[in-house]
């Protein structure tokens, strides 16, 4: 009995450190890989995510954000108004124009020949304006206000600047008061005579004129007059290739020069390597940043990397995505939404920028959750027969969760005295995921006379009932079972190890009893307990198969009321066409056939 036990153990352990272990090839990074990360919608403390970059996500404007005093540490703005027209009582006048400048005054040392304070302006810009490169991202909208009788809107951006206006009507996004848009909008200006960029958020109507939302607007000219190097924000690490690459017309090591001579301190001296550089009496090496990291898959020279790190501890404005908020002239003070967005600006004086960011929303993908009911057990007897023994006609019902339309049922397995019941029996779901979302898309017409359809977005959940089929009454529910596959409880090995709560799992307290007598030290209880309780990602595992418990509720709350035998396996459309599979026992009857239950 102990050598049986140890081998079970050991497999066990076996079958566990090779699903774990298991390398599978590292998707292609994007841009919305970072953000999503950075939403915390994938954990960020697996070890695959360690070196991943990250976007800080500002709740409000860029301007709101404290340490970068509102991007006017280098000139202040002061509204300029007519003289001698008297202001409205309670309200400011209106500002007809506006005066850009900082005032500051120095102290006259009393010593005669002492050295006089160090003054605030080292370097000006120039004074000529800037012809610049504008690129403008806009990632989303929320909590907008309807504009529609159904209570939503059909959302799309237009972005102004100057006298140039860009956008499509064409390019709304329908029914909806969460939108994403995932735009990239490029414009020249010239600085600071077209300062001002208006993002605007309009509602589609099929009968034009369209209805304004609401915008913001963005003082380009403190961004990039503003120490704090708002112009392009900087990102974590430094990529030379790949959909992260480096945009800003400078790389980090020439920032960095440019840095220290603002401040006014002597510029960076690297080691012939790149490896390390010192900066103001302290030394900085890259081996202290890069610490446990495994090596990125772009990335660049030693020097650019170990410059971008030392860059990021100087409190400038990092690859961001702020948050503003949209006003309406209609409704004045009352806030219409939020936009999430960016702007990076490239002076073109200092040459061509880097390649811009692909924000392209993705799009779902298709793939097929075939799902075979093998066996029933233990299930509730719901009915009594002729004799007086209880019974149930048991069959099993299921659906994706927002799929209604696509519930199958098996067969009926009929007089079941002892609450088994055997199948054989295939589900098939075709349904579109959103792998970065971890969310299935769902597009249908909210009403018949709608022409335009509704995304919407639910976990990719399958929902498994067991019934008692009736002939002259409402058939009754006996179980159901809710298995979301992007966290698969791991089902059991056998029916008789299947229960409604992984704590009461009876092999645990055998195996505690067993690993003292047989001195098993690296197969701890409490290991063995998280690697059994560890829930499985079925788009990574792609099969899954055993005995999964069904509940019911009762006065006293959740209790166990059947097991499923089911196997699970989700594949790809195009690997579904390869490999046909008819529902139920219907040809192709294949992958893996099904054999009449006995």
């Amino acid at each position: 009995m102990a050598q049986d036990l140890l081998c079970y153990l050991r497999n066990k352990w076996a079958e566990d450190e090779d699903e774990e272990d298991e390398e599978e090839e590292e998707e292609e990074r994007d841009w919305w890989s970072k953000f999503y990360a950075s939403m915390e919608d994938k954990d960020p403390k697996s070890p695959r995510g360690t070196n991943r970059d990250r976007l800080k996500i500002y709740g409000c404007e860029l301007e709101a954000v404290p340490e970068f005093e509102g991007l006017q540490d280098f000139c202040q703005t002061f509204p300029l108004c007519k003289p001698g027209r008297a202001p409205v009582p309670g309200r400011h006048p209106e500002p007809v124009g506006c005066f850009k400048g900082l005032f500051r005054i120095y102290p006259v040392p009393e010593a005669a020949g002492a050295a006089p304070a160090p003054r605030c302006f080292q370097r000006l810009p120039p004074r000529q304006p800037q012809p610049c490169l504008v690129r403008v991202y806009v990632v989303r909208a929320f909590e907008l206000s309807p504009r529609d009788v159904t209570g939503l809107s059909d959302p799309y951006v237009l972005v102004a600047l100057g006298k140039k206006t860009l956008g499509q009507r064409d390019q709304y996004v329908p029914n909806t008061l969460e939108p994403v848009f995932g735009r990239m909008f490029e414009l020249t200006a010239t600085i600071p005579l077209e300062k001002d960029l208006r993002v605007t958020i309009m509602d589609h109507d099929k009968v034009p004129p369209d209805q304004e939302i609401g915008s913001t607007t963005i003082d380009l000219e403190n961004r990039l007059l503003s120490h704090f190097r708002a112009h392009c924000g900087l990102p974590t690490l430094y990529h030379a290739a790949g959909p992260a690459c480096w945009r800003d017309q400078l790389c980090p090591s020439r920032a960095l020069e440019l840095l220290a001579g603002t401040r006014g301190l002597p510029g960076p001296r690297f080691s012939r390597g790149g490896t390390a550089l010192s900066l103001s009496g302290q030394r900085f090496e890259l081996r202290h940043f890069e610490r446990g990291q495994p090596p990125l898959r772009h990335a660049g020279a030693p020097r650019e990397r170990l410059a971008l790190h030392v860059l990021n501890l100087c409190e400038l404005v990092p690859e961001h995505l702020e948050t503003r908020g949209l006003q309406s002239r209609a409704r004045p003070g009352l806030e219409q939404g939020k936009v999430q967005m960016w702007v990076d600006i490239f002076p073109i004086s200092l040459g061509p920028p880097g390649p811009p960011v692909n924000i392209d929303p993705r799009k779902a993908e298709g793939y097929e959750l075939r799902c075979v009911v093998w066996n029933v057990r233990d299930t509730d007897l719901g009915d009594i027969n002729l004799l007086g023994q209880r019974m149930s006609d048991i069959y099993v019902s299921g659906w994706l969760d927002g799929l209604p339309e696509q519930r199958q049922h098996t067969d009926i397995h009929y007089r079941s005295l002892d609450g088994s019941g055997a199948f054989n029996w295939r589900f098939v779901f075709p349904f579109e995921f959103l792998a970065a979302e971890k969310l299935c898309a769902i597009r249908r017409k909210e009403h018949v006379w709608s022409l335009d359809e509704t995304l919407l977005k639910v976990p990719p959940k399958l929902i498994l009932q067991v019934w008692d089929n009736d002939k002259f009454k409402a058939d009754d529910l006996l179980g159901i079972l809710e298995l979301e596959l992007t966290r698969l409880p791991r089902p059991a090995r056998s029916a008789r190890l299947c229960q409604a709560s992984p704590r009461d799992l009876p092999w645990l307290s055998r195996v505690r009893l067993s690993l003292s007598r047989l001195s098993l030290s690296r197969l701890s209880p409490s290991r063995l307990s998280r690697r059994r309780r560890s829930p499985l990602d079925l788009f990574r595992r792609r099969r899954a198969r055993g005995w999964w418990p069904c509940t019911t509720q009762d006065e006293g709350g959740q209790r166990l009321s059947g097991k499923l035998e089911l196997s699970l396996e989700l594949l790809t459309a195009r690997e579904a066409e390869e490999r046909p599979a008819g529902k139920g026992r219907e040809e192709p009857n294949k992958h893996p056939t099904l054999p009449e239950p006995r």
